[in-house]
């Protein structure tokens, strides 16, 4: 593999003047501040958003008064989740699919804000959702879409998790221009990673490496530091490149036994305020609710997942997988 695919999620994007947008036919506008950004092809089905702050997008250029807001991070993966949430919304209830009915919310996180330091010097869990839990809880938003590897263990006050998407493949892939697995890398190789838990299990593993740290930034960045020789191979979530529609970047996948995922990876969680009825036909288990497009098998080992994480008080454990028949 000579190079990566920096596909960028992207139906549309904002050009020219601070405040000028470009969108295709039927896509979900976006009225934000232009930044640099990386000549790359776009991929249909997702969005690509770079800008500052708390950005609104529409489901049509004409913004109507939303019947739902949905709260999420603004980077590719963030938005190909919450527009895969909002298209099984659409689905389901014909009201939603009117123009307008819809409404995605970016939010800018901790997490997004601080990239000079690794995620464990800072805070590690909730850095990636306390500011869209805030803004749910102060009804700025009607849902929040999570990857559940960003949720603490204790869900904020006000808050539910009734329903989630269906689980995708939980483990890690190995990306790399110059080996085919972590153990073909040449000793003195670094791997980029901001994750602890990757970083401890390839040291454990692999001594002879070395690991690059602060290795931050959404998947595309990340992709282009490898492609640009900063590091020698990286590790991203198989699940997210799947989302992103980016597997061909892949070397290898790692099994659980070679490299334990973080809890609940994969998983994306949809939360909303624990007294909003309004929701309650939307995220509930009924023939008419989102639920239904779920994985009920994905939702139980959330429960699990978590479960254990009360049951052994634990709020940063580094990685932990429930396997189907266990």
């Amino acid at each position: 593999m000579e190079s990566l695919s920096l596909a960028a999620s992207s139906l549309c994007t904002s050009r020219g003047g601070p405040m000028e947008r470009h969108c295709y036919p039927g896509s979900v506008s976006l009225v934000g501040f232009s930044s640099p950004r990386l000549k790359t092809p776009s991929f249909p089905k997702s969005l690509k958003k770079r800008s500052f702050g708390l950005v609104r997008a529409s489901a049509a250029v004409e913004t109507k008064v939303a019947i739902i807001r949905i709260g999420t991070r603004g980077s590719p993966l963030a938005l190909a989740q919450a527009h895969e949430t909002r298209n099984k919304l659409m689905a389901l209830h014909p009201e939603l699919a009117q123009e307008g009915a819809i409404q995605i919310v970016i939010i800018k996180t901790t997490g997004d804000k601080i990239l000079s330091q690794p995620l464990a010097d800072i805070g590690g869990k909730g850095l990636f959702t306390k500011e869209i839990d805030e803004a749910l809880i102060n009804s700025q938003i009607d849902i929040a879409v999570h990857s559940m590897k960003d949720v603490p263990t204790y869900l904020p006050e006000k808050t539910i998790l009734p329903c989630n998407l269906q689980r995708e493949d939980v483990r890690d892939a190995f990306i790399s221009l110059s080996a085919a697995s972590l153990a073909e890398l040449p000793a003195g190789s670094i791997v980029g990673t901001a994750s602890l838990r990757r970083k401890s299990q390839i040291l454990h593993r692999y001594p002879s490496l070395k690991v690059m740290e602060n290795f931050r930034g959404n998947v595309q960045t990340r992709l282009r530091k490898l492609n640009e020789r900063v590091v020698q191979a990286t590790l991203l979530a198989l699940a997210g490149l799947k989302r992103l529609s980016m597997t061909e970047n892949v070397t290898n996948i790692l099994s659980v036994d070679d490299m334990l995922p973080a809890v609940a990876q994969g998983a994306i969680g949809i939360a909303c305020r624990s007294n909003d009825e309004k929701m309650v036909p939307f995220t509930t288990h009924s023939q008419a609710s989102i639920l239904n497009t779920f994985n009920c098998s994905g939702k139980l080992c959330y429960k699990l997942h978590f479960g254990f994480l009360n049951l052994v008080e634990l709020r940063r454990i580094i990685a932990a997988c429930l396997m189907a028949g266990h």
